[in-house]
């Protein structure tokens, strides 16, 4: 039952569509805040960041003393596995998407791609942010979710690998 000014209510049912590699990338790249995942005395951490997509990979920027920065430096040339989620869903309809990247993510360190990601991300915390990580997205899966009066319900049956 939806309340008298129209808006949606949690009690409201949401369809969730399962959206393509194509346009979850899209969406990715939509927004510049998502959340970073990795392991930290092997359990998960959780960081929100700002991020840009180039040539079909996540960049973050980051600083000496984080622990994604060290996570990344002690990795293999393959780098460590990671994951990547960015959404926008509307608080009031609860209408909107979400996306999960997986992939491996490396610590960049040649000056010139260095320096290339410091002119594209602006950091937004007052740290000095001198380093950079490149996830480069092997799992990526994303959900839509509409109105229940919206086309035929889809559920997401697992990830999709980019093309």
């Amino acid at each position: 039952m939806a309340p008298i000014d129209g808006r949606a209510t949690t009690a409201d049912p949401r369809r969730s569509v399962e959206l393509d590699a194509a346009e979850a990338m899209r969406l990715l790249g939509s927004v510049s805040v998502g959340r970073i995942v990795f392991t930290r005395h092997a359990l998960p951490t959780i960081r929100p960041v700002n991020h840009v997509l180039v040539d079909g990979d996540i960049v973050i920027r980051t600083h000496e003393g984080a622990s994604l920065t060290a996570h990344t430096r002690r990795a293999d040339s393959a780098g460590v596995v990671v994951a990547y989620e960015a959404d926008a869903i509307d608080e009031d309809t609860h209408v909107g998407w979400s996306v999960v990247a997986t992939g491996y993510a490396r610590l960049v360190t040649e000056p010139h791609e260095l320096a290339r990601y410091r002119a594209l991300l602006r950091p937004w915390v007052q740290n000095t942010m001198d380093y950079a990580v490149r996830i480069r997205p092997d799992l990526l899966s994303g959900i839509r979710l509409t109105p229940a009066t919206e086309g035929p319900t889809v559920l997401p049956e697992g990830p999709t690998r980019p093309s």
